[in-house]
């Protein structure tokens, strides 16, 4: 979905790129949102040594972070309330072996107070994608009021 299709997701967009951007965890990983749309988000890490295990494969906890983290801004999208996850299920379906891990979270059904995402994550090695773990997420959404009691983390 284009801006021009829906130019009320502009702002909500923005302030979503904005707060990600806060966020000291997506930097130390090396996490980019790479792309953001109404009830979409995908967000992608290149392979370095600090994110593997000791098998030479991305470290589960880079799969879970990067689930966690694009189920929420996907569901933040909808409405362009503030998100924080509730709970998710991850299934590791194959070896994260590969250059980049790329995840793709969308809304199955926003809601008010709880929406519900799925996302999928996928292992690239020369161009060619490889589904490596899919997850189904609840995220909370918050109201302003409730957000606003949530420190900065400056």
């Amino acid at each position: 979905m284009n801006a021009n299709a829906d130019p009320d997701f502009a702002p909500i967009a923005t302030r979503i790129r904005d707060n990600v951007g806060l966020q000291g965890f997506m930097t130390h990983v090396g996490a980019e949102l790479s792309e953001l749309t109404r009830g979409t988000c995908t967000l992608a890490v290149d392979r370095r040594p600090e994110l593997l295990q000791q098998h030479g494969l991305f470290h589960g906890g880079v799969t879970a972070f990067l689930v966690d983290n694009a189920t929420t801004i996907a569901a933040a999208t909808s409405r362009g309330q503030p998100a924080l996850t509730a709970e998710y299920k991850l299934n590791l379906l194959s070896p994260a072996i590969g250059d980049r891990l790329i995840c793709r979270a969308r809304v199955i059904k926003p809601g008010r107070q709880v929406a519900v995402v799925a996302a999928d994550v996928f292992c690239v090695t020369d161009g060619v994608e490889k589904h490596t773990a899919t997850a189904l997420a609840s995220i909370a959404m918050l109201d302003e009021k409730t957000a606003a009691r949530i420190p900065s983390p400056a």
